[in-house]
């Protein structure tokens, strides 16, 4: 049935091509790999990409930290305001790389790669008008906002900053935040060498 079929609808082919036709009529359609042969399957493929990939990543990490001209900070540089009544708190009486210069508020001296790190109370009494905001800024430009006043959030990240910037955190209105459950801090990562 399947070859007269084929004659019927294809006169022109050669003998040969038909009966390469009806070989492939006749195979199975269930298989399509020798008995005992097994495809390797999506998972495996999944992982061998997933390792191929985090092996790209690190070798591309790698690269980007030893070319990159940073160089570690020459000791510790870290500052911390808060919790109240706590003021601002350094290891030395006034590190190399900030200047404190008021409550909540201090001046970068030395261009390099900082970890700001924090956390923020809400006031979940206050009943003023003023929305809940706090902002943690660069020389006044908000670079993190936190707008929740139902939890306690976290504030910070890793930031590159220029001798000169002030960086400081800010809120709408001061009854807003527990003052005595709320800091932030500064810590040097690495001086930088290519910040102008």
């Amino acid at each position: 049935m399947g070859s007269s079929l084929v004659n019927f609808c294809f006169p022109q082919l050669s003998f040969l091509q038909r009966m390469s036709l009806s070989h492939m009529e006749n195979m199975p359609l269930g298989h399509s790999s020798p008995q005992g042969a097994q495809r390797p399957s999506w998972k495996k493929w999944l992982l061998y990409s997933t390792v191929i990939v985090l092996l790209l990543l690190c070798s591309f990490s790698a690269l980007i930290f030893t070319f990159l001209p940073l160089k570690t900070a020459q000791g510790p540089c870290v500052a911390k305001f808060g919790p109240l009544p706590s003021k601002w708190q350094m290891p030395s009486p006034e590190p190399s790389c900030v200047n404190k210069t008021a409550d909540w508020r201090l001046k970068i001296l030395q261009n390099g790669l900082y970890l700001i790190y924090g956390q923020v109370a809400p006031n979940t009494a206050y009943k003023g008008r003023a929305p809940f905001e706090v902002q943690l800024r660069k020389n006044e430009d908000p670079i993190q906002a936190l707008t929740n006043n139902s939890t306690i959030q976290n504030v910070g990240g890793a930031y590159e900053f220029h001798a000169g910037d002030v960086i400081d955190l800010i809120f709408n209105a001061e009854h807003q935040i527990l003052k005595n459950k709320t800091y932030w801090g500064i810590f040097l990562l690495a001086n930088s060498q290519f910040i102008s």
